[in-house]
């Protein structure tokens, strides 16, 4: 499992400039040589990216998708070497482990996907397969925080009402969400014991993008992936 940041690309700014998000507005070919970078220094050949759409959709993949993937949130695989991908800029990338039953599994989290659900399916789709939750780790990747991510009280409500755990209030006292809390309390009732995290923050942390703090800006990613 591992989370990239934002350097060591080729990207121009606002992308600069190891930006791996396709749809964000820059350079296409900037983008591809970034993917093809990290994937060398990862040692993999084959990456999966999502076309990704704030849902719980999840998919079992057995090969990359091309130049145009299906709408998707999560994405699973027993193939060895083949990577998975959650790009982000705000958002959880959560990457899902169960070595024993030769599965990995990622997933793109926001507040939309959190609610509806997208790292439970994962889970279920995983387990589907073979995977036991009780065996499963989870990284949950760098993420906005819960003292920065500022919502209006009535869409504090509205996420809490489904997820309590995402009740928080930022360092000025205004509401907020805490979506790390969510998905940690997520995963827990899936059945996932072993957690960990990447604490940092992307609105407060230069070395990561955030949408949140730069608007136009690339993405950095989780990626997962079985060893060969």
């Amino acid at each position: 499992m591992r989370i990239t940041d934002r350097h060591g690309g080729t990207s121009a700014e606002p992308y600069g400039s190891r930006n791996l998000g396709g749809a964000c507005g820059d350079d296409p070919e900037a983008v591809a040589a970034n993917r093809a970078r990290t994937a060398a220094e990862f040692g993999l050949d084959r990456v999966v990216f999502m076309r990704q759409v704030h849902s719980a959709d999840v998919r079992y993949v057995s090969e990359p998708f091309g130049e145009d993937p299906p709408p998707l949130d999560g994405i699973c695989t027993d193939v060895p070497g083949l990577g998975l991908a959650a790009l982000c800029a705000d958002c959880a990338p959560v990457l899902l482990a169960d070595p024993q039953a030769g599965l990995v599994g990622a997933a793109h989290s926001g507040r939309v996907g959190t609610v509806s659900g997208v790292v439970p399916a994962l889970v279920a789709e995983m387990a589907e397969r073979g995977a036991d939750p009780a065996r499963m780790t989870a990284l949950i990747g760098p993420m906005a925080c819960g003292s920065c991510y500022e919502v209006p009280a009535e869409l504090r409500d509205e996420v809490t009402m489904v997820l309590p755990e995402a009740w928080s209030v930022t360092r000025q006292e205004t509401p907020a969400l805490d979506l790390r809390a969510a998905i940690t309390s997520q995963l827990a009732k899936a059945g996932v014991s072993e957690i960990t995290h990447d604490t940092r923050c992307t609105i407060e942390t230069p070395d990561l993008f955030s949408h949140r703090r730069e608007s136009r800006t690339g993405r950095f990613a989780g990626y997962v992936w079985l060893e060969t």
